[in-house]
């Protein structure tokens, strides 16, 4: 991962119709990302409490 990378993918679903999942390195927030045709939308991914889903980064970027 380049230093500049702020977001990285580590999920992606389909082909016509994507779902992806983006995490912010610095935060370790997930995003969840949806394509379909021309259009898309990107929002916080939420666990069952309505509170974001955030992943363990250290101090060199997301831990795996």
């Amino acid at each position: 991962m380049a230093a500049s990378e702020r977001f990285v993918r580590v999920y992606r679903q389909g082909t016509m119709t994507v779902m992806d999942i983006w995490v912010d390195t610095v935060t370790g927030v997930n995003y969840l990302y949806h394509q379909q045709g021309y259009s898309g939308g990107l929002t916080p991914l939420l666990d069952r409490d309505g509170k974001p889903v955030i992943s363990a980064v250290g101090a060199d970027g997301l831990e795996r």
